[in-house]
């Protein structure tokens, strides 16, 4: 189906910064070669098989005819939002009379843990998925979605969409890059991987860690592995040609480029392997960090904070970058394999997300969501979300190839390799063979 153009200024932006990510990512083609002999890792990362015995769920259509379940479950991936959705699910019951029970992820493989959870049948009836990769992944656990009533209304090229259906609903527009004290950083001035590695420098000799990562598979090297990625000519040929092996990261200049500022952060920041989200978060926040690599998701985590600083988002300035990372993070979906009651009743539920004034107000107010459907206006957004937008205004932005990395890559594969450099003397040289090799590894 063909999604309408939106008529809002800030959407029509968004679409054509997302247009080429979506276009590739929502296709069976980003899907993960699989290789006989796979490691017992490797076989984690393999996606569940729905029962291939005929069920009720995949003979009926949760239509007209269908009662709604009384109660839905939900499980999604972004911790800053999981105190909203508790109460959002109460309000919810509330309206409606239906119950929602949110699950909570423990620890950075959520998409482990969903894989398992459907795997044994014990799936959410509602969950969240990144376009791309693992969307294809799971295919078959992903109910068809075009018939709800704001599908026209969703941005173009924000939808996912498989085999022409749309799949999952995305949750808003979202960028990262370096978070930063507009005391302490000034982009206009670090415009190059050299300046950049000057600055952290200076910032240590002052006794301020310039640029914080932290222990989590993403915050650690999956975020700021993709800035490389997106600065190839075409990101996602690249990222096929990295898993044929007919390209390596070694020999690409905006790795070398990487890999040389991953080296000055290990010997000039605190050690992300020491830190947890909430004390980079923290630490940013009391004047300790000067910049920390994140997003605009991260700026309710300083609603505890009594900052006495401004703050902003820029780009990762590697190799010159001058553009945010911005695309559509996460994506709901309707588990095809519940009961057609189930399915009915989390469609009905999206419904009134997206429509209802309590549910669009906990979207743009309460989440603090970039709106990606025409006629959500969020009048409220925080400093850094306002940064993104600005950002894809201008139409400064860059790609998530990251969404196109094959499933599991970065908890199983590049988090390993990324710890031992931080623990050991590594060369940027020889970073950049070890993640040649587990790409090689994961692509299999």
């Amino acid at each position: 189906m063909k999604l309408k153009k939106v008529t809002s200024v800030l959407l029509a932006a968004a679409m054509t910064a997302s247009m080429v990510l979506a276009g590739c990512g929502n296709s069976s083609s980003g899907e993960t070669k699989k290789a006989e002999d796979k490691t017992e890792a490797a076989k984690e990362t393999e996606a569940p098989k729905a029962d291939k015995v005929e069920t009720e769920a995949a003979k009926t259509q949760s239509g007209d005819d269908v009662e709604s379940a009384k109660k839905i479950i939900l499980f999604q991936s972004k911790v800053e939002i999981i105190d909203q959705l508790e109460e959002l699910a109460e309000a919810y019951e509330d309206e409606t009379g239906v119950e929602v029970e949110v699950w909570g992820t423990t620890g950075d493989d959520y998409f482990q843990q969903l894989k398992t959870k459907l795997a044994n049948n014990q799936g959410p009836t509602v969950f969240s998925l990144a376009p791309g990769a693992e969307s294809v992944q799971m295919t078959s656990y992903l109910a068809d979605l075009s018939d709800i009533s704001f599908a026209d209304k969703i941005a173009e090229g924000m939808g996912n969409e498989i085999d022409g259906k749309l799949v999952g609903i995305p949750y808003t527009a979202e960028g990262f890059g370096l978070v930063y004290n507009k005391s302490l950083y000034d982009p206009s001035k670090v415009t190059d991987t050299d300046s950049l590695i000057k600055y952290l420098e200076e910032q240590k000799a002052a006794d301020i860690n310039g640029l914080g990562l932290s222990s989590e598979s993403y915050f650690l090297i999956g975020h700021i592995l993709n800035t490389p990625f997106a600065l190839q000519e075409n990101p996602v040929e690249f990222v096929q040609k990295l898993g044929a092996g007919e390209v390596k990261m070694a020999d690409t200049p905006e790795f070398q480029e990487f890999a040389k500022l991953y080296a000055a952060i290990r010997d000039n920041c605190v050690n992300p392997l020491e830190q947890t989200y909430d004390k980079e978060i923290g630490d940013f926040a009391t004047g300790k960090s000067a910049t920390i690599h994140q997003g605009n998701w991260a700026a309710g985590m300083f609603a505890d904070y009594e900052m006495d600083f401004e703050m902003g988002l820029a780009p990762l300035p590697l190799a010159g970058n001058d553009k945010l990372a911005v695309s559509v993070p996460t994506a709901w979906y309707v588990n095809s394999q519940a009961t057609p009651e189930e399915q009915k009743a989390g469609k009905e539920f999206l419904e009134w997300l997206y429509t209802s004034e309590t549910g669009t107000d906990y979207l743009m107010n309460k989440f603090g969501f970039i709106p990606v459907v025409d006629g959500m206006e969020n009048e409220n957004m925080d400093v850094l979300s306002q940064d993104v937008s600005k950002y894809i205004a201008d139409g400064k932005t860059i790609t998530w190839p990251m969404n196109e990395w094959p499933a599991g890559s970065v908890d199983v594969y590049l988090v390993p390799v990324a710890q031992e450099f931080f623990t050991t003397d590594m060369t940027p040289e020889d970073f950049l063979a070890k993640l040649d090799e587990a790409w090689a590894q994961a692509s299999k």
